[in-house]
C-alpha cells in the first residue's frame, strides 16, 4: 500500500519510507500535517475462507520475480524426483482398476477344487503331501480288482502301461508323487490279505519303472503289507522285468520271493483268480492276443513238422519204386 507524502524525504541510511526530521523549530507556530494511518485487519484463520492468510489471493505470487537461476544450488537428478501431479494420479488409478477388473473371483468351489489338488497322507509315521495334479494322468496305473477266497482278501491291480513316459522333463517329481500315491491307496485297500497283479504287458521299456523306485516301494512298504501279501502275480514277465527281480533279490525277503509267480497269458490269470471285477485295460487285451495267436502258429508249426517229414519220407519211397 502506498503511503502519500507531502514533506520529507528518504535518508541515505534508511530502510523504509520515513520522513525526515527537521533541525529547527518552527517559530511562526506553524505544525506540520500528521496522517493517520489505519492498520488493515488481520485474519489469522489457517482455513481458505476469504481473507485468510493462507486464501489464494495471499499466496499469489508475482507475476516478475528477479532470481539469478545460475546462483542457484540445484539438486544432483540422482537426488530428484519427477512429480508429475493429479494426471499421473489418475493414470495409476485407471491402471490399478483395470488388473483388478482383469483378476477373476476367486469362488468357494474353485477354492475347493485347488484344495483337491494336494493330499496329505501318513506313509512310516512320516506325514507327505501328494501332488494330486501332477499325477491325474496316471491313477489308473493302481486298481481294485475285486476279492478272492473268504473274507475281505483283496486283489490289487498293477497296470504298468499307465506310466509316465521317462522322456518327461519332471519325470523323477511324477515318479515320486505317484509313489506316495500308490503306497497310499495300497494301505486304504487292504484290510486283510491281499494278492498283487502286475500287468506287464503292452508297457515299452521306456515307461518300465526303474530299478530304484522299485526298491524303495518295497522299503516303504508298511510291515502289515509285507505280511498280508499272499502272492504277486506278473502277467506278461518280459526278460526285463525277470532281470529286475533278479537284482532286487538281495534287497528282499525270501519270503517274499517266494510269493512271486509268472503268468504268460491272461487265459492263465483267470485260472488263479477271479476276473469279475478285475480290469485290463484294452492295449492289454490286444497284447494277448497277439501272443496267443503266435504261440498257436509256433506250436502248430512245430506240431506239423514231423507229419510233413513222414510226408517227405513216403513221397521219397514212392519216388524210389517208380525208378526203373
Amino acid at each position: 500500500m502506498d503511503i502519500p507524502f507531502e514533506e520529507g524525504v528518504l535518508s541515505p541510511d534508511a530502510t523504509e519510507i520515513r520522513p525526515e526530521p527537521p533541525n529547527s523549530l518552527d517559530l511562526n507556530g506553524s505544525h506540520p500535517r500528521r496522517i493517520k494511518l489505519t492498520a488493515p485487519n488481520i485474519n489469522l484463520s489457517l482455513d481458505r475462507s476469504e481473507g485468510s492468510v493462507l486464501s489464494d489471493d495471499n499466496l499469489d505470487t508475482p507475476d516478475e520475480i528477479d532470481i539469478n537461476v545460475d546462483d542457484l544450488d540445484t539438486p544432483d537428478e540422482a537426488d530428484s524426483f519427477e512429480y508429475t501431479g493429479n494426471e499421473d494420479q489418475a493414470a495409476v488409478t485407471d491402471v490399478f482398476q483395470e488388473e483388478s477388473e482383469s483378476i477373476p473371483e476367486y469362488t468357494a468351489e474353485e477354492e475347493r477344487q485347488d484344495n483337491r489338488l494336494w493330499r496329505t497322507v501318513v506313509i512310516g509315521e512320516q506325514e507327505q503331501r501328494i501332488d494330486m495334479k501332477v499325477i491325474e494322468p496316471y491313477k489308473k496305473v493302481i486298481s481294485h480288482g475285486g476279492y478272492y477266497g473268504d473274507g475281505l482278501n483283496a486283489i490289487i491291480v498293477f497296470a504298468a502301461c499307465f506310466l509316465p513316459d521317462s522322456s518327461r522333463a519332471d519325470y523323477n517329481y511324477v515318479m515320486e508323487n505317484l509313489f506316495l500315491y500308490v503306497i497310499s491307496t495300497l494301505e486304504l485297500m487292504v484290510a486283510e490279505d491281499y494278492m498283487i497283479v502286475y500287468l506287464n504287458g503292452a508297457t515299452p521299456r521306456r515307461k518300465m519303472p526303474g530299478f530304484g523306485w522299485m526298491k524303495k516301494c518295497y522299503q516303504m512298504i508298511d510291515r502289515r503289507l509285507r505280511k498280508n501279501l499272499k502272492s504277486f502275480i506278473i502277467v506278461h514277465p518280459s526278460w526285463f522285468i525277470r532281470t529286475i527281480l533278479a537284482v532286487t533279490r538281495p534287497f528282499i525277503s525270501s519270503k517274499f520271493s517266494s510269493k512271486i509267480q509268472y503268468v504268460g497269458t491272461l487265459a492263465e490269470l483267470s485260472d488263479l483268480i477271479p476276473m469279475e471285477y478285475v480290469h485290463i485295460p484294452e492295449s492289454i487285451v490286444k497284447y494277448d492276443e497277439e501272443k496267443c495267436f503266435k504261440r498257436r502258429m509256433r506250436t502248430s508249426c512245430l506240431s506239423n513238422e514231423p507229419e510233413m517229414t513222414s510226408m517227405e519220407q513216403e513221397l521219397d519211397v514212392t519216388l524210389q519204386k517208380e525208378k526203373p
